[in-house]
């Protein structure tokens, strides 16, 4: 039966995504307009400094946004990552500070208990996360909404808004700020991360059966899809790539700080995902098509600062767009019923 759901799950994944190639094919475009228009307009836009800050922070985005478009594919949403990316932050640094002061001088595991730790809180956060969806039965909204608040609570209790130092330089200069062939580290990790989830995705049972129980959740059922493993694994990589996420920021930073993340990062990773073609029903998305879509809202946002557009304007931007994707879905969902 479960073959059935293997064979079905991207023919039907294929089929809507035909539906959005309209939106999908526009996004190259407008890149590329945008950039163009950007490198007319100021030339501090195609500056080295400008392009490597672009890269970086585009990495950072893209890699959020693969966790986010996983559970938005399996029919779920995941507001807490924002809030992970902080948590994992400050218990990174902190963790490394304390193992600092226990072994000096031991770089390898300083940096290996920090990261583990920081991981380690986006495992425990996505696990409840998936517990309470799968097990318990409750809105993913809700329970993400619930789980943000009170990670970021942990956050800010942990570091009482003091930003937290003590990292060894192999970690913060050797790694976080260093770059390999002209290119920061993120960039390298980030393509590792996407290169990860279109294998996945496309190559393993668990991308297929993601895809099926987006799509119809009934269906798989009857299939004999484990509904429940599926649905926390989803919540545990989007909770993992978050604090993957804020280990990367920490090391570039070099402090932990509980102000990363925030609801901008989850608004940025929820709007990349969208615009990326990923449908908010569940079923249809590709993270190669979200990969481009957070470069996207990376240039634009550099884009508008480079304008001096006010900072308190720039959401206004982010809205309309976010509004104009799921508008732009939900008409060729029912341009397809009608057909």
């Amino acid at each position: 039966m479960s073959t059935v759901v293997t064979a079905s799950a991207p023919r039907r994944s294929m089929g809507l995504g035909r539906s959005l190639v309209g939106r999908i094919g526009f996004l190259p475009a407008l890149l590329v307009a945008l950039v163009a228009g950007m490198a007319a307009i100021d030339p501090q836009f195609y500056g080295l400094i400008n392009i490597l800050n672009i890269l970086r922070n585009a990495s950072l985005l893209a890699i959020v946004a693969c966790g986010q478009a996983l559970v938005i594919v399996a029919g779920g949403f995941d507001l807490s990552v924002g809030a992970v990316v902080a948590l994992a932050s400050v218990v990174t640094a902190k963790t490394m500070a304390a193992t600092t002061a226990a072994f000096p001088g031991n770089s390898a595991l300083i940096i290996a208990s920090g990261v583990a730790a920081g991981l380690g809180c986006g495992l425990a956060v996505g696990l409840v996360n998936g517990f309470c969806v799968a097990k318990l039965k409750v809105s993913g909204f809700v329970v993400t909404l619930g789980t943000m608040s009170a990670t970021a609570g942990v956050g800010l209790m942990i570091t009482s808004g003091i930003p937290v130092y003590g990292m060894p330089d192999s970690f913060v200069k050797g790694f976080g700020r260093a770059q390999l062939l002209g290119l920061p580290t993120a960039v390298y990790v980030a393509l590792a991360v996407i290169a990860a989830i279109i294998f996945v995705q496309r190559r393993t049972l668990f991308g297929r059966y993601v895809y099926a129980i987006g799509g119809n959740v009934d269906a798989a059922v009857v299939s004999g899809v484990s509904i429940q493993r599926h649905i926390v694994g989803t919540y545990v990589v989007s909770g993992l790539l978050a604090a993957l996420t804020g280990i990367l920021l920490t090391a570039q930073v070099g402090s932990g700080q509980a102000s990363f993340g925030g609801d901008r990062m989850m608004l940025q990773s929820i709007a990349a995902a969208v615009i990326g073609g990923v449908s908010l029903r569940g079923g249809v998305g590709r993270v190669e098509i979200v990969a481009v879509s957070a470069l996207f809202l990376t240039i634009l946002g550099n884009a508008l600062n480079l304008l001096h557009v006010d900072s308190r304007l720039q959401p206004v931007f982010l809205g309309m767009i976010m509004v104009a994707a799921v508008a732009l879905d939900e008409l060729s969902r029912r341009s397809k019923i009608r057909v």
